[in-house]
């Protein structure tokens, strides 16, 4: 009869024991490392990509490349408009026909994460980056880095113009500011600003164009504060404030019970069906009362809020430079979502006015 062997192994020494136990050290630490590599290397990734994620944890690079208060707000602007990036946007293919017919639109998609094309199109704007550049930064081709420029200034232009910028009366006789108490009454402060273009090679559009007082090719527009609620079309620089106002339509928003606060050169009076406050004209030879000296001093002093607001749009420093003549059929839609912006991207104008009710 056949016994069965021991359960020994007699091969195994105390040496071996201690060699496989080393091993087995050695294993466990070689894995640590493994991962520890990895984790530098997804961290020197991310340090090389350029994207959102890159500023998480800087508000003051945030600032700089979108405008936006900080990495927060920016987080909170892009929960608002991501449901709509995969149900509304339509992708531009050929940069050069973004007002074209539908049948030049598809939905191709680019290897940059949405949000991070949203990233891209806010350094174009508020930085004034080139296309060269934006490509080289986001290692994509010069021709994509344009079409997704075209892209989100079509699909934020209709998304956030979608939404009423027009505020209704009572809203804003209830939240306006004390210093608006002698002008309870104030709907909207208008003023128009510029931006360069360049400058046509027809002498026609010249005279069209060009700004005396700029001393340059010039767009203009009509921009209604309270914060920005109207925004017009871009007008050749020939057209005056009043025939602006005229072809803008803000007419139809006005009631007789509201009324709008204009600089002294604006005189559509007889265009606005309301009440209009205006700086008066003074001169040496003019006769006021103490208290309409008081009412023009007053009123330019919150008329320049307006101007102020004005400022953060301009601020944008694609527009410190010409408008190419090339994209003058997108600049509006561009310029609109630039004003339409700064309704997200700021607080108050004045810093007073954040602690109030």
């Amino acid at each position: 009869m056949e016994t069965a062997a021991p359960d020994h192994d007699y091969c195994v020494t105390p040496a071996t024991a201690v060699m496989a136990n080393e091993m087995a050290n050695e294993n466990e630490a070689l894995h640590r490392k493994v991962r520890y590599l990895q984790h530098q290397l997804e961290v020197l990734q991310l340090r090389t990509r350029f994207g959102i994620q890159r500023f998480a944890g800087s508000d003051e690079h945030i600032r700089f490349y979108t405008r936006f208060a900080s990495y927060k707000h920016f987080q909170a602007f892009w929960k608002l408009v991501e449901p709509a990036v995969n149900t509304k946007m339509v992708r531009i293919t050929n940069a050069k026909a973004a007002s074209a017919s539908s049948s030049e639109f598809s939905q191709p998609t680019t290897k940059l994460q949405p949000i991070d094309e949203l990233l891209l199109f806010l350094m174009h704007l508020s930085v004034g980056l080139p296309l060269m550049d934006l490509a080289e930064r986001f290692d994509i081709h010069r021709t994509t880095a344009s079409r997704i420029i075209a892209t989100w200034t079509h699909f934020l232009y209709n998304l956030l113009g979608s939404q009423r910028l027009w505020i209704p009366r009572e809203t804003v006789r209830a939240q306006l500011p004390p210093e608006f108490s002698a002008f309870p009454d104030t709907q909207v402060v208008l003023d128009c600003t510029e931006i360069f273009c360049q400058t046509p090679s027809s002498l026609l559009l010249q005279s069209e164009v060009f700004s005396t007082y700029k001393s340059h090719a010039t767009f203009k527009a009509m921009i209604g504060m309270a914060p920005i609620t109207f925004v017009s079309g871009l007008y050749a620089e020939s057209m005056s404030d009043r025939e602006i106002f005229k072809l803008s339509g803000i007419a139809n928003l006005i009631t007789p019970d509201m009324a709008i606060m204009v600089d002294k050169g604006f005189l559509v009076d007889n265009l606005a069906p309301c009440k209009v406050y205006r700086p008066a004209f003074l001169s040496r030879n003019t006769q006021m009362s103490r208290e309409d000296v008081m009412q023009t001093q007053s009123i330019a002093r919150l008329r320049v809020h307006v101007e102020r607001c004005i400022r953060r749009v301009k601020e944008n420093k694609l527009f410190d430079r010409e408008i190419p003549l090339s994209v003058c059929g997108s600049i509006e839609e561009l310029f609109n979502v630039a004003c339409f912006l700064v309704n997200y991207q700021y607080g108050p104008l004045v810093k007073a006015w954040a602690t109030r009710q």
